[in-house]
């Protein structure tokens, strides 16, 4: 039908001539939308702070050849305002938002949507520390992609005595069983995935930092592996 309606997070903006803005949006239902919502620079547009980064809205949008067009706009959660007042919790949504752009192009799902929209509550709230928000949700994004296997026991042996971490397949492998490109992390490195991929936050909070940072770095080596180039955004997270 020519016309449609969803809720979307908006995860990118840019300008389109004077007054215009092409918006992209992962919805729950159709997945990644571009589309042109017009007039929105104007100074008296009502729907232009609607249509920010991090913000959920819920409308109707006009279905083009190349680009859709929004028509109407409603704001649900307007998240963007508590983010970008916080350098940390916004260096670290803006990651959020370009992986699920990377993660979306092609294939989308409601689940997406959710842990996303999630993930961008969570930086909201400031209940927990933003670069470990970002590394759960990098986690389960690679998870929901299916590039995360068992991380319960050794893929060579079964063995729950895991210690090190594939950045080429995503598995976890023991002492004895560690394959070439594995890093290794220990147990408490490993337990810090498993914590970070189920949301155990009591856990997550009681790694020390060089756990912390060791993790980090094996996470942003794996999705680098798996989308075949980085996050452009990870360069300026601020890891505490």
């Amino acid at each position: 039908m020519p016309h449609y309606r969803d809720e979307a997070v908006v995860i990118r903006t840019h300008k389109l001539g004077e007054v215009d803005r092409i918006v992209t949006l992962l919805t729950k239902n159709n997945g990644q939308v571009r589309a042109v919502a017009k007039g929105v620079r104007k100074t008296s547009s009502r729907i232009g702070a609607r249509l920010e980064p991090f913000n959920v809205v819920d409308l109707q949008l006009y279905e083009g050849r190349n680009l859709d067009t929004v028509s109407q706009v409603e704001q649900l959660a307007n998240y963007g305002s508590v983010i970008v007042a916080d350098y940390a919790r916004y260096t670290a949504a803006s990651a959020v938002v370009e992986a699920a752009e990377r993660f979306t192009r092609e294939d989308s799902s409601s689940q997406h949507y959710m842990l996303v929209i999630g993930a961008l509550r969570a930086l909201s709230l400031k209940e927990h520390s933003s670069d470990q928000i970002l590394d759960s949700y990098l986690l389960r994004a690679l998870a929901i992609s299916g590039w995360i296997t068992n991380l319960d026991q050794c893929q060579g042996c079964a063995s729950t005595e895991t210690v090190s971490f594939s950045v080429h397949s995503g598995s976890v492998s023991c002492q004895s069983c560690t394959m070439p490109g594995s890093v290794r992390l220990g147990v408490d490195g490993i337990s810090h995935i498993s914590a970070l991929l189920i949301g155990d936050w009591p856990s997550v909070g009681r790694a020390n930092l060089a756990t912390r940072a060791a993790v980090s770095g094996v996470v942003a080596g794996y999705l680098q592996w798996q989308l075949e180039k980085g996050l452009r955004s990870l360069e300026h997270v601020e890891r505490s």
